[in-house]
């Protein structure tokens, strides 16, 4: 599991930062593949904060989805609801870094 220490403030300016962004991945019917990881550590790396869409899981499979993204993806999940979910992963470089968190 990816080990980030957020505090509750941390997260919630990261919650309050997801709101204006649109879902640019999407989870359908395959499921969790190696194409969606790669997608995923790409947008990741450049944007640090991504917002996702689950189409057609129900409340336990996206919370199960949840924890396998962020197991497998290396990231965190600061938020979901209903079948948005928000992963966050500070990028490695200093100097690429998009989100302040103070």
């Amino acid at each position: 599991m990816y080990e980030f220490p957020l505090t509750g403030a941390q997260k919630s300016f990261l919650r309050s930062q997801g709101q204006t962004l649109e879902p640019v991945i999407k989870i359908g019917r395959s499921g969790l593949t190696p194409a969606f990881f790669i997608e995923l550590q790409r947008l990741l790396r450049r944007h640090e904060l991504v917002k996702l869409r689950f189409l057609g899981a129900d409340r336990d499979e996206r919370a199960e989805l949840c924890t396998r993204i962020a197991d497998e993806g290396r990231c965190i999940c600061v938020g979901a609801v209903g079948g948005t979910a928000l992963f966050y992963r500070q990028n490695p470089e200093p100097k690429e870094r998009v989100i302040d968190l103070g």
